[in-house]
């Protein structure tokens, strides 16, 4: 008996990369296609992208950031769709980006939670660089605006950097935002003193002071009759730039005008009870 091993001709191979290539051309050519407008719409998108935030004056680094990030997630989701048309299962593919995209998200929690309180921050713009803010139990000047952190530069030149999370939750005092500043100082006086010679000695020392603007006009009012002494509240404008040479200057100058027209102060008093 005569084994017969059938014989695989070259011709046969020829025919069926022929017929493979004639199968997969048409997906292949069509990939190209939408690579190509793909890749062009993507490209129009974030131009348009970008000239809209111009407009808008988005900040700079906000604007790098959300181009970026719109970019990459687009260009992901093209290669998705190309993969898929010339036949390559992406379900698995898929699962697994999900879940790489799960447990970056737990592993960076907390840097996520700054992010996306620095785009909230650049996108409402409670603040700017220059500003003087209060925030977190913080008060100085904002220095730099990033995606994950705010630096600010305290009155005592310490630089404090604030996680943007908390900050952009958070309660935010702009002392920049109508351009004159308010320094509410607190100076008391005795109970037996006039008010009203308190008051004009106050106003008049506070307008010799060169960095305090006459308007608005300084205020002088009387804060609370208590303890034994009669507090004012003592309230010079100035700008931004001058708000600690104020604050410290006035209190200087109103103590001296005290003393020469001899306003006297509380005479700090101790009842004591004997059985």
């Amino acid at each position: 008996m005569i084994l017969q091993i059938p014989v695989q001709t070259g011709y046969n191979y020829v025919t069926k990369l022929q017929d493979m290539a004639l199968t997969f051309a048409p997906k292949l050519l069509g990939a190209v296609l939408v690579y190509i407008i793909g890749s062009f719409i993507i490209r129009k998108s974030v131009n348009v992208m970008g000239s809209i935030m111009e407009r808008k004056h988005y900040d700079r680094s906000l604007q790098s950031f959300l181009l970026s990030l719109v970019k990459v997630i687009l260009n992901i989701l093209l290669i998705l769709s190309i993969a898929s048309m010339i036949g390559i299962d992406i379900t698995s593919f898929a699962a697994l980006l999900a879940g790489a995209g799960l447990a970056i998200g737990a592993a960076l929690n907390g840097s996520l939670g700054n992010l996306a309180g620095g785009v909230m921050i650049l996108v409402f713009k409670p603040f700017k660089v220059g500003d003087l803010i209060e925030a977190q139990g913080t008060v100085g000047t904002v220095v730099e605006q990033g995606i994950f952190a705010t630096t600010v530069l305290t009155a005592d030149n310490k630089t404090t950097i604030i996680p943007n999370g908390p900050l952009s939750t958070g309660i935010i005092t702009n002392f920049t935002t109508h351009g004159n500043l308010r320094v509410d100082l607190a100076m008391a006086i005795a109970l037996d003193q006039d008010i009203d010679i308190a008051r004009k000695v106050a106003t008049e020392a506070m307008l010799s002071h060169p960095k305090v603007l006459k308007t608005p006009a300084p205020e002088v009012s009387v804060l609370k009759v208590a303890d034994g002494m009669c507090s004012l509240a003592i309230r010079p404008y100035t700008v931004q730039a001058d708000y600690w040479d104020v604050y410290f200057g006035v209190q200087e100058l109103v103590k001296k005008a005290f003393d020469a027209h001899k306003i006297e102060g509380p005479t700090p008093t101790r009842i004591i009870i004997s059985k």
